[in-house]
């Protein structure tokens, strides 16, 4: 009977013959050096460290070698395959860090070019102006009231004490329309919308009309000739300027903030009597010496005129049906474009009609 063969040279086995195995290896690796991608060195894992790869071929014929010979064997095949999968490592991770740093060249987006989407629009200043002088006033207990833009000739002039012969009714500054008698008007003021709750209402009345108007003026800095305004109403038993003139000053706090006072100034008006300008103490230098000589604000004049007030004429109370001996009141108006331009520091009037979404963008969704 024989003993077992001592005598094997496991380099015999072809695959597994030390130039066989170094052949191998350095197949292995210079083709993870020439992968150029990921995509390629994923194909090269495949070829060379992958199943079916020479290296694992061999390396499944260790197994049917003699105890004797398996461990030389091993350490050759082993060592060789330690080495590609180092090499398919560090080259994966260089790939890696190429196609990210592409990538970061590739994606730039440089965000200061212009764009070709359409901005995002914002609602209008005056939209949230107008709300928010109304939550000034519902706050102090009053009422917002509405009315059409297009009015009777009587409720805009008559019932307010403006006359047939008033130089208001004109067509220098009011919008007719056709046919001419036919007694309708783009409305001048929110005045008729005081009327019209005066005759549909007893009082007391505390109403606040915001709204849209209409006159004859051309588009300029200034001007406009459709433009926003708002307008108060008070009838009660026992009102008095005094009221006015708390009133005023609450809601000139409320715009331009606290400490904000109102003077008056003798004036007239057909539909009220006494009747006064109201300017504002200037919101910028407050009116105090010496800064107010050096304001552009004011021009140095410390105080700012914003609008026109006065005790209810009796005369408009009578043609809305209120007992004049009874009932007092008191009425105001101000301009929203007035009120927004000195709030922000608008400047040109036609900014506020022009639709350039970069001037309302500004604004965001409130004031």
């Amino acid at each position: 009977m024989s003993g077992p063969n001592t005598e094997y040279d496991p380099v015999a086995v072809t695959p597994l013959k030390a130039d066989e195995v170094e052949a191998m290896r350095v197949a292995a690796l210079d083709a993870v050096a020439a992968a150029r991608d990921l995509e390629a060195l994923k194909r090269v894992r495949t070829e060379h460290a992958g199943d079916r790869s020479p290296l694992a071929l061999a390396n499944r014929e260790i197994g049917a070698l003699p105890p004797q010979a398996r461990k030389d064997a091993g350490m050759r095949v082993g060592r060789a395959r330690g080495d590609v999968n180092q090499a398919l490592a560090a080259r994966q991770a260089e790939l890696e860090a190429e196609a990210e740093a592409r990538m970061l060249v590739e994606e730039t987006v440089d965000v200061t070019l212009p764009w070709d989407l359409t901005p995002q629009g914002a609602r209008h200043p005056l939209t949230t102006l107008q709300e928010l002088v109304g939550d000034v006033f519902v706050a102090m207990g009053w009422e917002v009231a509405e009315g059409p833009e297009v009015e009777a000739e009587w409720l805009n002039f008559d019932a307010l004490n403006l006359g047939a012969d008033h130089p208001a009714r004109t067509m220098q500054d009011t919008f007719w329309l056709e046919p001419a008698d036919g007694g309708l008007v783009m409305r001048t003021h929110t005045s008729p919308v005081q009327a019209r709750t005066m005759l549909q209402r007893r009082p007391p009345i505390y109403v606040v009309c915001p709204g849209r108007v209409f006159r004859t003026d051309e588009l300029d800095a200034t001007h406009t000739p459709v433009f926003s305004q708002v307008e108060g109403l008070v009838v009660d038993r026992g009102i008095t300027m005094a009221h006015l003139k708390g009133t005023l000053d609450h809601f000139g706090e409320a715009m331009f903030g606290e400490g904000i006072t109102t003077r008056f100034r003798p004036s007239y008006f057909p539909f009220t009597e006494p009747s006064a300008e109201v300017d504002l103490v200037c919101f910028v230098c407050r009116g105090r010496e010496p800064a107010v000589h050096g304001c552009r604000t004011c021009k140095g004049e410390g105080w700012i005129e914003w609008g026109g007030c006065g005790v209810v004429n009796p005369r408009v109370l009578a043609a809305c049906g209120i007992d004049s001996e009874t009932y007092t009141g008191f009425a105001f108006g101000m301009g929203l474009e007035r009120t927004l331009m000195f709030r922000h520091g608008v400047e040109d009037m036609r900014d506020l009609v022009e639709g350039d979404v970069r001037f309302t963008a500004a604004f965001g969704t409130e004031i």
